[in-house]
Formats: structure tokens, C-alpha cells, sequence
């Protein structure tokens, strides 16, 4: 008996003290400050940071300059939000893709917890959540380096006893490697991910200055647009048959009257 009580006291004692720590370290997690701060990072310029995909193969993430790029942390230990969030993250990408066409954008997911989350617990956790498109690969990258693209991102991650409190965020990268747009929640609605990276496909710097383009530009800008009903995206060109109709009745009650007013020829 006497051995049995300071066993069970310190027992008491450790559950008591990873109790009071959880509590810190929930008090940590402030989410109308993660979100200011996620916010806050739109417009800076990410760094050229180095990482190792799924296959080992390194990657850098200015490689992605020239196109948008889609960014997603997770940690693969997670049991429920990241599996939701990535299997979410896939359908969308996968509907944007149908709509903007398919090499239009590229997608990376980063693992930040460093301890674990390796190439291969990278590629199992791909594995796991059925994603398999191209353009989209999975990453692993140093401490310092996680650290430091969190906070170009205004990605937000704290340890906990159960894994990580965290905001959950798709970055949407512009073509100059800078933070165009966050998206947020666990699940989202399309357009929240489609329509930021339409203004970005749609907006070709090389468009700029060739009449044609820019006005091909202009059409699929304008007539790529969601249909509630259908959960999709679609190709809508009433606006511009309108537009037409229009230009039409004008040109023709513009000619009616210049031949009405015109003076007549003397024989």
C-alpha cells in the first residue's frame, strides 16, 4: 500500500500537468489572430524554398514561376481534418481543371510536421486519400524550411497532445510567386478556389498586347462561369449573343436613319 499511493499521486500529478499544458497550448491557437495574420500574407513574395517530393526527387517552388500554384499544408499523422481537407482539396482541383484546362495550375501539398512527415509517409498519405493527378505533388522539407514558408503563407501551427491545431488554408500562388488568395475551411464551395485562379489563367502575360488573345482571354474570362444547379462549371456565351443582338439593332437603326436624313441626289 505504501508503495502504490506515490505511484498513483504521481500518476494524478502527470495527467494533471498534460492537462494544464493542452490548456496552454490551446490558448495559443487564437483564431480571429490566425486569421489576420493568413490574411496579412497576401501580396508578399514566397521564397524559393527546397523540398523533397514523394519519389525524392527535389523540388524548388519558384520551379512553379510562370504558373499559379495551390498550396496545401497537412500533417500526415492526422486522423480526420487533413484526410477531409486533401479529398476535398482533390475533387475541387479536379473540377477547376475541367474548366480551366488541365496543365493550367499546379498543385503542392506540404507536410509541416517535420518529425514525420517524410517522402514516403508523403507518398503513403497521397496513397491513402486516392490522389493520383498530374501537376499535383506532395512534399517534404526541413524544420527551418517549414518555418519559413509558414510564415510567407500566414499558415498557423501549434503542437498539441493530440497532433497540431492549425488554420485551414489553400494559398493560391500567382505566376510571380507572390500570395494571391486564401481559401478556408475544412470542405469550401468551388468558386471560393475556381474563381481567383481564373482571373489568373485568364490573365496570360503573353496575351498582352496581341489583340486576339487578349480578346480570347476577355471571352473565356467572362463565359467560364458556375452553375449552382449542375455543381459545375460551364461555358455561357449569352452574354456576348446579347451583346451582339444589341450591336446588331443599333448598326441597323443607325443605317435606317443615315438613309432617311441623307440628301437626296439631284437627277
Amino acid at each position: 500500500m505504501k508503495i502504490i499511493a506515490p505511484v498513483i499521486l504521481s500518476m494524478m500529478s502527470l495527467l494533471l500537468a498534460t492537462l494544464v499544458a493542452a490548456d496552454n497550448l490551446a490558448d495559443r491557437y487564437d483564431p480571429d489572430k490566425a486569421l489576420e495574420i493568413s490574411q496579412g500574407a497576401v501580396g508578399k513574395t514566397i521564397g524559393n524554398y527546397q523540398f523533397t517530393d514523394r519519389l525524392n526527387r527535389t523540388v524548388n517552388l519558384h520551379d512553379y514561376a510562370g504558373k499559379p500554384l495551390v498550396v496545401s499544408m497537412i500533417f500526415t499523422s492526422c486522423h480526420h481534418v487533413c484526410p477531409m481537407t486533401t479529398k476535398h482539396l482533390d475533387k475541387a482541383v479536379a473540377a477547376a481543371r475541367e474548366a480551366l484546362g488541365e496543365d493550367s495550375f499546379e498543385v503542392v501539398t506540404i507536410g509541416f510536421d517535420t518529425a514525420n512527415d517524410s517522402p514516403l509517409a508523403m507518398g503513403a498519405f497521397a496513397r491513402e486519400q486516392g490522389v493520383n493527378a498530374e501537376g499535383w505533388r506532395f512534399l517534404s522539407g526541413s524544420k527551418e524550411t517549414i518555418e519559413a514558408l509558414s510564415a510567407d503563407l500566414g499558415f498557423i501551427y501549434f503542437p498539441t497532445p493530440r497532433g497540431f491545431d492549425h488554420i485551414n488554408q489553400v494559398t493560391i500562388i500567382d505566376r510571380e510567386s507572390k500570395v494571391y488568395n486564401q481559401v478556408y475551411g475544412v470542405t469550401f464551395e468551388l468558386p471560393w478556389l475556381v474563381e481567383p485562379l481564373k482571373q489568373l489563367v485568364f490573365n496570360r502575360p503573353e496575351s498582352a498586347g496581341h489583340v486576339v488573345a487578349s480578346l480570347v482571354d476577355r471571352v473565356r474570362l467572362f463565359c467560364t462561369v458556375y452553375n449552382p444547379a449542375s455543381g459545375r462549371y460551364e461555358i455561357d456565351n449569352s452574354l456576348f449573343i446579347q451583346i451582339a443582338i444589341g450591336f446588331i439593332i443599333v448598326l441597323s437603326v443607325a443605317i435606317y436613319l443615315w438613309r432617311g436624313f441623307r440628301p437626296a441626289r439631284d437627277d
